[in-house]
């Protein structure tokens, strides 16, 4: 009898150390894993503000004499900070499709620029105007009024008011997301011109302006001076803003920003923020 306790307080005694040890395995396994996200959450948010601090310097840089102005025409930027190398690239939003002012033929010529097919083009542009103006007419070559979404099947008919954000560009009769990502870099809200500035015109909407792009890229990527039939020009002071900072090979942050220069604040701010984005590496 005495041997049969013994024998089952010898198979407990191995069963409570199997258990302590599971426990202690786990609670390694936990400890490492935490530890291991919260290097990762230290890299992000480092990289983050890294890239923030790509904003201020490119904002920073859009306001000093012309000599040492960055130009806000897309071109690249590298800038080391602390170490860490980045990628800034600034436009002006004079560069871009206004939303609110452009006609339907300059939005035509976008929408085929950035691969829209013939046809699709123009019913396109006019649902676009559609959207932003106030009556409920149907514009020429198509477009999109109250019972146009009703009849396909949407909760929401024409805003009949100007864009306030991009992102009603989406919402738009015929607008899908691959062509939203297409456009997005190329229209705005804050351009306030009827027609983009050239000389700080992405590539497709210098082909909607009917200008050839080569040379305006070529000249914006190299070091030299103006292009043959280039002139100067005055921005708007409303500048998009990307900075990429990368640490490692593997980790890499993105911050867009729309911010506004020359304003009066309080407290005193050297920009506005009109949009702030924060994306991921390869967007």
């Amino acid at each position: 009898m005495k041997s049969r306790t013994q024998g089952a307080a010898l198979v407990l005694v191995l069963w409570l150390i199997a258990l302590l040890t599971a426990l202690i395995g786990a609670f390694a396994l936990t400890s490492r894993v935490e530890g291991m996200q919260g290097s990762v959450l230290r890299g992000d948010a480092q990289a983050r503000e890294l890239a923030r601090a790509g904003i201020e310097y490119a904002a920073w840089r859009m306001q000093q004499p012309p000599e040492r102005r960055w130009q806000a025409d897309g071109r690249l930027y590298r800038w080391t900070f602390d170490g860490v190398p980045m990628e800034i690239r600034i436009v002006d939003e004079s560069g871009k499709v206004d939303l609110n002012q452009a006609d339907a033929v300059l939005l035509a010529g976008l929408l085929r620029a950035v691969g829209v097919e013939p046809g699709r083009d123009q019913r396109l542009a006019a649902a676009i105007i559609d959207w932003r103006d106030p009556d409920s007419l149907s514009s020429v070559g198509g477009g999109a009024e109250d019972q146009d979404y009703a009849a396909a099947g949407l909760p929401y008919g024409a805003k009949d008011a100007p864009f306030e954000t991009l992102g009603e560009l989406r919402l738009v009769l015929g607008m899908d997301p691959d062509l939203y990502r297409r456009l997005l870099p190329n229209v705005t809200i804050h351009g306030e011109m009827a027609r983009p500035q050239p000389a700080f015109a992405p590539a497709p909407v210098l082909t909607a302006l009917g200008v050839d792009p080569a040379p305006w890229l070529a000249q914006r990527e190299g070091a030299g001076g103006l292009a043959a039939g280039q002139t100067p020009a005055n921005g708007t002071g409303t500048y998009s803003i990307e900075s990429r900072a990368r640490l490692g090979q593997e980790r890499e942050a993105v911050l867009r920003a729309v911010v506004r220069t020359g304003l009066t604040t309080f407290p005193p701010s050297p920009y506005t923020v009109l949009l702030w984005e924060e994306g991921a590496a390869g967007q």
